[in-house]
């Protein structure tokens, strides 16, 4: 019996600019994002039916129903094609939930590119971002899956080669946020686009550009949970923290560091003085995982 797996990375917003509101309600954005080494596990294997079984250490904060974002997508894929087959769907929950590092888009994305590969259907990278953008604005990107300029409201996605060599601290206080609530919460006059390199600088550069731009979420966010703020100066008396900023809508936070080691150093810190945070030292991912055979 066919199964294979797919890697479901963190998404990590660098940058956030709420630069306007379509009449149909949707927010357009201006952002920077990248992917972590840490992630969420899509398995997927043939079967009659369509299932879906959640495991793993955050499996308790998230239901298995049909209006799950993993079986929407594979719903979303078979109405495309006119699929019948079904597939058993395994969902290793090893990422916060609501937690701004976009989890359930990934793992939309993952269960994509799974039973792309599972029912060989062959479809192009524009026929998986059709499907992606009609079950959320950051599943494109996700199919992406490699540092990219991204506008509209997800749509428009830009390669912008790849991030260089740095420590990557992520840190979750242990908060569930919601992404619609921050956006409602959201006051004051939209931004203006970030004046950003199109393609990422050097190290050094990159942080002073990065210092230019802002999350227009963090705000709001901070507002509905003031335990981000905790997070960011946590960060931020880290000696070498390069820069800290709360990813997209919340709570997670992210910490660039010099490189591994310092990051590795930051962590342990914050860990001992926050035992009860989620607290992810790693780097960023320079390629899309790609779906591995069982």
């Amino acid at each position: 019996m066919a199964s294979l797996t797919v890697q479901a990375p963190a998404k990590i917003n660098l940058f956030l600019h709420v630069v306007g509101r379509r009449a149909d309600g949707y927010h357009e954005l201006d952002s920077l994002i990248a992917f972590a080494d840490c992630h969420d596990v899509v398995r997927v294997e043939s079967s009659d039916n369509l299932t879906l079984a959640v495991e793993g250490p955050f499996a308790g904060d998230l239901e298995a129903d049909a209006d799950n974002l993993v079986l929407r997508a594979a719903r979303a894929v078979m109405e495309a094609v006119g699929e019948t087959r079904g597939a058993a769907i395994t969902l290793s929950k090893n990422l916060p939930v609501a937690s701004g590092i976009g989890g359930g888009s990934a793992d939309a994305a993952a269960a994509i590119r799974a039973l792309n590969s599972l029912w060989r259907l062959d479809l192009s990278a524009e026929a998986l971002a059709k499907i992606g953008l009609s079950l959320g604005a950051d599943v494109p990107i996700c199919l992406f899956g490699r540092p990219a300029r991204v506008r509209g409201i997800g749509e428009q996605i830009t390669a912008a080669g790849s991030l260089p060599p740095l420590g990557l601290v992520l840190v979750n206080p242990g908060v569930a946020v919601s992404t619609a609530r921050v956006f409602e919460s959201r006051e004051g006059a939209f931004s203006d686009p970030a004046s950003f390199p199109e393609k990422i600088p050097g190290r050094h550069e990159l942080i002073a550009a990065l210092a230019g731009t802002r999350n227009d979420l963090a705000p709001p966010a901070m507002d509905l949970s003031p335990r981000i703020v905790d997070v960011l100066e946590a960060l931020g008396a880290q000696g070498d923290c390069l820069l800290s900023r709360l990813s997209g809508s919340g709570a997670t936070c992210f910490g660039l560091f010099p490189d591994s080691e310092k990051a590795g150093e930051a962590a342990r810190v914050i860990r001992d003085m926050q035992a009860g945070w989620w607290v992810h030292e790693g780097c960023f991912l320079t390629e899309t995982p790609t779906p591995a055979l069982d």
